[in-house]
């Protein structure tokens, strides 16, 4: 069960209205990249987790990033406060209050309009929160990964909302946020490097031939070397048309067909036939013959006008 403290996590302080900032802080609420998406990423994966240890991690995080969520929701309503009175009330007249809430041409008019101030599950741009965001796949060393990649894209958004603000309390808040996205990237970490199997993902081995092949579909001018596709580990392939397709088949697709199937889809196939013999005229040439022929009416007047 989930008990609720009223206290924040960390405390938020906001010096002043600011509806465009609390706007791109929704980018942290309910975008790909916030605290929702990553407290119900966190959750599902606990709830599926058979080692103990990683369940409780999970768990722990999970709740966390709610209280994340609760501070970036504060922030937002804090924000977006006075412009929420403005519009309730209609202190002001329109134009003055479209202008407050339209600010430098940013969109923070549309969570005032439609959400009255508060904070909603959008992003900055409006769009409704997806459960999509949560890409889990049930595989730990997949899930790890991903988690630990989750985090650094959050703390990146972090830092991008810190630089757009002055506002000293915001700026330590979203710093303590960033903060905390460092913490659990280090906790996903130890847990992914603690299993004694966590590269590759999954149970089956890849295939010998291809588990060690750099394939450099992109020479030229500009091929670079590092540990990426070179050393010992590594064969490296320019493809051609004498080592592709790497399996040293012709590079076809086929299936074997019940007799039937076979002759329903000849079938198919003869009726949907093109023929190149044929040129019809089309659309598209009425199209190009129309504009030649307005073309050259346009030249015999322009002609005729000389001519005068």
């Amino acid at each position: 069960m989930f008990s609720h403290n009223k206290r924040l996590q960390y405390t938020v302080r906001v010096s002043e209205s600011n509806p465009a900032l609390a706007n791109l802080l929704l980018e942290q609420f309910g975008g790909p990249q916030g605290e929702l998406a990553a407290a119900m990423r966190y959750f599902t994966q606990a709830l599926a987790e058979e080692d103990m240890g990683r369940k409780d991690m999970l768990l722990d995080i999970a709740t966390e990033e709610l209280s994340h969520l609760e501070i970036i929701g504060s922030l937002v309503a804090m924000l977006n406060r006075g412009a929420k009175g403005r519009l309730a009330e209609a202190v002001d007249s329109e134009a003055d209050l479209f202008r407050s809430l339209q600010g430098a041409g940013t969109d923070s008019h549309v969570t005032q309009v439609l959400f009255g101030g508060g904070p909603a599950l959008i992003n900055s741009a409006g769009v409704p929160f997806s459960g999509a965001y949560v890409d889990s796949i049930g595989e730990p060393t997949a899930d790890l990964r991903s988690n630990i990649a989750a985090e650094a894209r959050a703390k990146i958004i972090y830092e991008r909302l810190i630089n757009v603000t002055e506002d000293a309390g915001v700026k330590d808040a979203l710093t303590f946020l960033m903060t905390r996205e460092i913490a659990h990237q280090k906790s996903f970490e130890k847990a992914l490097y603690s299993m004694d199997k966590s590269f590759p993902p999954g149970k089956l081995p890849g295939d010998p031939r291809f588990t060690n092949l750099y394939v450099n579909t992109s020479s030229g001018d500009g091929d670079l070397s590092g540990p990426w596709n070179s050393g010992e580990q590594w064969e490296v392939m320019v493809p051609s048309g004498e080592n592709t397709p790497l399996d040293g088949g012709d590079g076809t697709a086929s299936v074997v067909l019940a007799s039937d199937d076979e002759a329903t889809v000849d079938a198919f196939a003869a009726r949907g036939a093109s023929d190149p013999t044929r040129d019809p005229v089309t659309g598209a040439d009425l199209g190009v013959l129309s504009q030649e022929t307005e073309d050259t009416d346009i030249d015999k007047r322009k002609k005729s006008g000389k001519s005068r």
